[in-house]
């Protein structure tokens, strides 16, 4: 029986690549492909895939954020992570998303088809050099903060939480802090994990109601 995939990623050379390294393989299907997150919740949802493969870091929806909406809408579709950030936090912060899987693209081509297939059983995949970065993050985790207690946030992560109280664009936020689109949404993710906070709505108004604007 084969393994149904959906791809995501905003690259269109790396999305080609991506397909042509799964069809490749007999076991493996990809019955579509999203180049943004919004794209690949909406296609999940139609095609219902046994996994989807989708980029950290995509328009409309980061690859954390599609992994925590299918755990609850599409519980047999399993996630596998793919970026090119080598963080034990994104790592962590993935997998309690709902990922099962968390792989770089510099080895795609090494780890892609045992990761699909690791993930479509039902396992856990984290391949073999980023569990090592996992596992020495988890022993130095800087302090986690709770929902009501700032003082673990750094400040450019209190400055982005006064930032979105104002409702200014994630684009106007990066170019206030100085920091590229991805860095922000980043950035915003990891905010989101600290405080338990899962939309832009949450953060704008635990930033209102703690006094950061």
């Amino acid at each position: 029986m084969s393994i149904s995939v959906l791809i995501a990623d905003d690259h269109t050379v790396l999305l080609a690549g991506l397909r042509a390294l799964l069809s490749a393989e007999p076991d493996l299907q990809v019955i579509g492909q999203a180049s943004n997150g919004t794209e690949a919740l909406r296609l999940a949802n139609q095609l219902q895939p046994d996994v989807v493969l989708g980029d950290i870091n995509m328009p409309g929806a980061s690859g954390i954020e599609v992994a925590q909406q299918l755990r609850g809408q599409l519980p047999r579709t399993r996630v596998l992570i793919l970026t090119m950030y080598e963080d034990a936090n994104l790592i962590e912060q993935a997998m309690r998303a709902g990922a099962r899987g968390y792989i770089a693209k510099r080895a795609v081509e090494s780890g892609l088809i045992d990761g699909v297939r690791a993930v479509a059983r039902g396992d856990i995949y984290v391949q073999s050099g980023l569990r090592e970065t996992q596992l020495e993050g988890a022993t130095s985790a800087p302090p986690q903060a709770t929902p009501g207690d700032v003082s673990a946030l750094s400040p450019p992560e209190r400055q982005l939480l006064a930032l979105m109280a104002t409702g200014v664009t994630s684009h106007e936020a990066a170019d206030a802090l100085g920091r590229d689109h991805t860095e922000l949404e980043n950035l915003r993710t990891s905010l989101g994990s600290q405080l338990g906070l899962r939309s832009r709505v949450e953060l704008a108004r635990f930033a209102r109601e703690h006094g950061l604007i």
